[in-house]
């Protein structure tokens, strides 16, 4: 996982201190489209994507990622 440097988060926080980010409430937010995606899942793929997202910090479509980029390489 990459970090920030001590400027880049100077520059990120005078910029948010600067301007106020907008926030569009009609459109869904990360949380909501992890969900959809996850719906349309069977429940144990679902829940085993779930998993391995927490316990690897990364986001369901990470995981689905490689997941796919591993199938592809196994069939090459």
């Amino acid at each position: 996982m990459a970090y920030m440097t001590e400027e880049e988060a100077d520059a990120l926080d005078e910029e948010l201190t600067r301007t106020t980010p907008r926030v569009d409430f009609n459109k869904p937010d990360i949380f909501v489209r992890q969900r959809e995606l996850l719906n349309v899942l069977n429940p144990i793929a679902a829940d085993y994507i779930m998993t391995r997202a927490l316990a690897t910090r990364q986001t369901p479509a990470q995981i689905i990622g490689e997941l796919v980029a591993e199938k592809i390489a196994s069939a090459s």
